[in-house]
């Protein structure tokens, strides 16, 4: 390894010191062992060259999913906010950019508001929505401002042979770099070839340059018993699901073996965190618990073979569990520490109010766990008022009720949202299908 680490650090010196289009590095950092790794040789590496040198553009992008490990997450930002200070300090060109998924696309709007099935295998829709999609977006920001960027992975040879097979089918031949899905995108794994042997002796033995010792983190993965989850780029990379430190709701794994490991070392408070995924992933597959036809489809098509969304009260029951839990761990761990955003909490609400659920309400439910006053009963009234409003002025054609209540939950749930693209064609569409409708029936009331 005395002979690695040098060798790596001069590799990267060269491709950013040489590398004759002065396109931005994006360095994939998840706080685990790999990309702490990574951006430490770089960090080193930089510290050779000359400051009037150090001219090129180099984020430092750290995924949030909002629903990481909440003892990860308190990990990574304490680093983050010394890799911040530091890089200032020592006059380097790093930045770290915090990526989180859109509010309509958090796990809470999709799965208590949508009432989106808890992941499994057959469908991981969590995984472009909290990890690829956030990430992609900012790359594409920094591509569109200088026509190319190279992304820096902590991804290993050593970590997995599929992995593997994957980095050299995408390697430019003669080159460092290798092509990503993305146009003008380029990838460069300088720790390919580093076993983690050799990965776990370096750290233990060198300090991080932006200060502090890396104790902390050999604690929690001594603890955890568990492998770090990788800034996900694409669906090749590994999103984790496998015991990797990663989201605590994930019910794509029958265990979440790191969150009981760091349970049994010490961290008991995280308890309500375990049973609540577990309960995610019983309800998951209880009949009586799923609607039985897709969402914004008419109530009165049904199909027993259609397993669709969460059922109104299995919703509010999921709610009411969450805020339990985090009413819980607030008890031990502060009232900083939450499970759920307010502006998660209104979406959801206002999700229900435009699919017509109008039997609970996320303002009742909050108020009876956290002994407050929130009051959302006006919007609720004026909505019903407007809904009875509707079916009077609908009373001869009470089609074009259900018709003008689709249209309005599309327009709206998309407005609030702030997802207006397409909407044009959403509406074209269900205009499309009704009036393909009314003309079968037309056709068979005269052949009647």
């Amino acid at each position: 390894m005395s002979l690695k680490v040098p060798f790596i650090e001069s590799e990267i010196l060269d491709q950013y010191l040489y590398d004759e289009n002065p396109r931005p590095w994006v360095i994939g950092f998840s706080g685990g062992k790999d990309s702490t790794l990574l951006l430490q040789l770089i960090w080193n590496a930089l510290k050779k060259a000359p400051e009037q040198m150090r001219t090129r553009e180099i984020y430092v992008v750290c995924n949030d999913t909002l629903v990481e490990n909440p003892r990860i997450v308190k990990f990574i930002e304490s680093t983050l906010k010394r890799i911040e200070a530091a890089a200032v300090e020592q006059g380097l060109p790093i930045r770290v950019q915090r990526t989180t998924p859109r509010l309509e696309d958090t796990f809470w709007v999709n799965l208590i508001g949508k009432g989106y099935p808890a992941p499994n295998n057959s469908f991981r829709w969590c995984t472009e929505r909290l990890k690829i999609n956030p990430t992609t977006q900012f790359i594409k920001s920094k591509i569109d401002e200088r026509g190319e960027v190279i992304i820096l992975l902590g991804t290993r040879t050593d970590e997995s042979s599929t992995r593997s097979r994957s980095m050299k089918k995408h390697a430019l031949k003669g080159q460092r770099l290798r092509k990503h899905m993305l146009p003008n995108a380029f990838v460069y794994a300088p720790i390919s070839d580093m076993e983690t042997s050799e990965l776990w002796q370096y750290l233990m033995q060198v300090s991080p340059p932006w200060g502090g010792t890396h104790k902390e983190l050999v604690t929690l993965y001594k603890n955890a018993n568990s492998g770090d989850c990788p800034l996900v780029i694409d669906e090749s990379t590994p999103s984790c699901g496998n015991s990797r430190f990663g989201c605590w709701v994930c019910t794509v794994v029958k265990r979440d073996k790191s969150m009981e490991g760091l349970i049994g070392n010490g961290e008991e408070w995280m308890l309500p965190l375990v049973e609540f995924r577990d309960y995610l992933m019983e309800s998951r597959d209880i009949r009586e618990n799923r609607e039985k036809r897709r969402r914004f489809e008419a109530k009165n098509v049904e199909d027993e073979d259609t397993w669709g969304p969460y059922v109104e009260n299995v919703r509010a029951t999921m709610l009411r569990k969450l805020l339990d839990a985090q009413y819980e761990i607030q008890q031990e761990q502060g009232e900083t520490l939450q499970l759920i955003s307010h502006q998660e909490l209104i979406a959801i609400q206002v999700i229900w109010y435009r699919e017509g659920l109008f039997r609970n309400s996320v303002a009742d439910i909050y108020n009876s766990i956290f002994n407050t006053h929130i009051d959302m009963s006006k919007r609720v009234l004026k909505m019903r008022e407007e809904e009875q409003l509707l079916k009077e002025i609908c009373i001869d054609e009470p089609e074009h009720f259900d018709l003008i209540q689709q249209a309005l939950k599309l327009v709206k749930s998309k407005s609030i949202m702030v997802k207006k693209r397409g909407m044009q064609n959403d509406i074209e569409k269900l205009l499309d299908d009704y009036l393909d409708k009314k003309v079968l029936m037309d056709q068979k009331l005269a052949l009647a």
